[in-house]
């Protein structure tokens, strides 16, 4: 975990050798159930150390200084990035995945035990559902999500969870600029104000990665997010 550990320490983060175990197992669980469960593309051991375990440690970006703890959310989690990275490397945070496909969150179960992650929950269900239940609705300091959907769904998917005060993480590649602007509706109806888009800087990554920051500002008007399917067909425009 070479690539993973010097990349860490430019973020700040000072990887122990347990936590550089605890990634090692990670990428071991990923491949051998990829076998079995489409979790990803990506398999060579320097590539995801890159591209999904910094790529998600790239969100302590968005809030310095660092904080170590409070209530984290991974809406669409999938293989478990971002949220399981960071909290291998921020362990007091309490974490929350939320993934609708049942054989990815058998596989999240899975690694939750053998890392021997505590305070993690996975909620299998869309966010649609999921973001209507008293328990998830607006009681989140930190939401994040990526390669989950444009920036206009996305926006209802996840601001719901988010608590006033709190803030949305969205990790996206390449120009957004169309993007932001299709979303800046959604984004003042569901309660949040954009913050700031963030340049990831490191020079691992070739291509160009931002953190789009939305804080949210105001509550979520009750009737959002629609039915399932509805923020992607329709989105707030």
């Amino acid at each position: 975990m070479e690539k993973l550990a010097l990349g860490a320490k430019k973020l700040g983060l000072q990887l122990n050798p347990a936590q550089l175990e605890q990634f090692h197992v990670y990428y071991q669980e990923l491949t051998d159930w990829n076998r079995r469960v489409n979790l990803t593309t990506i398999t060579s051991y320097e590539e995801v150390q890159v591209k999904h375990f910094l790529d998600s440690l790239t969100v302590t970006l968005a809030f310095r200084p660092l904080l170590t703890d409070g209530n984290f959310i991974d809406v669409g989690a999938g293989a478990g990035i971002p949220g399981v990275p960071l909290k291998i490397a921020l362990p007091e945070i309490r974490l929350v995945l939320v993934e609708a496909t049942a054989k990815k969150a058998v596989f999240l179960r899975h690694l939750k035990d053998k890392l021997g992650l505590d305070n993690v929950e996975i909620v299998v269900g869309r966010a649609e559902e999921v973001g209507h239940l008293p328990r998830y609705r607006e009681k989140f300091d930190v939401v994040l999500s990526r390669a989950v959907a444009p920036l206009p769904a996305l926006a209802e998917l996840t601001l719901p969870f988010c608590a006033v005060g709190g803030s949305v993480i969205a990790q996206k590649k390449g120009d957004i600029i169309r993007e932001l602007r299709r979303a800046d509706k959604s984004i003042r109806i569901l309660g949040g104000n954009l913050r700031e888009i963030k340049h990831i800087g490191l020079e691992e990554f070739a291509d160009e990665r931002c953190l789009v920051i939305v804080d949210k500002i105001s509550p979520t008007p009750e009737r959002y997010p629609r039915r399932s399917g509805i923020p992607a067909k329709r989105p707030l425009m």
